[in-house]
């Protein structure tokens, strides 16, 4: 009885095959996390610029009251280009200048609307009440609503957004 032993070459093949799929593997699992990884810090790397953008004449804006504006902002969505609305109150005062508020609520993110005749902001979905400066009076909202920068340029007042 002879025995035979492996064919010449053949541990070489076996050898190359899974040396082959290892690799193979290697560079499947390289790839995906290179997708992976790219999709989880892609949004710290995006550039996050805020700028001025023309919000209301001067001359419309009565002195002391609140002046809702509605401003659109334009951004980049991957492809797309997407349009926000964002309303702001404008307040005009002779002693400080401008004061714009953001009109979302801060408890659940509703749009308040300004009572003049109690002089209040009020959020008409859970009874939120702020003051004239942002500052809560009453109901659920964890915080004053969000102070706007904004300066005067010429006749216009302009927002940072």
């Amino acid at each position: 009885m002879s025995t035979a032993g492996p064919l010449p070459g053949s541990h070489g093949r076996r050898n190359f095959l899974s040396r082959f799929v290892v690799a193979v593997q290697a560079a499947i699992g390289g790839a995906v996390s290179c997708v992976v990884g790219g999709a989880a810090l892609a949004p710290s790397f995006a550039s996050h610029t805020q700028s001025w953008q023309r919000a209301a004449a001067l001359a419309d804006l009565a002195d002391g009251v609140p002046t809702p504006v509605t401003l659109r902002l334009i951004r980049q969505d991957g492809y797309r280009q997407v349009v926000d609305r964002r309303v702001v109150y404008i307040q005009r005062d002779e002693a400080l200048g401008v004061r714009v508020l953001d009109s979302t609520c801060t408890h659940l993110g509703c749009r308040t609307r300004y009572d003049d005749a109690s002089k209040h902001f009020v959020c008409p979905c859970h009874g939120g009440v702020y003051d004239m400066d942002g500052s809560v009076l009453d109901g659920p909202p964890p915080a004053p609503l969000r102070r706007l920068e904004a300066r005067i340029d010429g006749t216009d007042v302009v927002v940072q957004v």
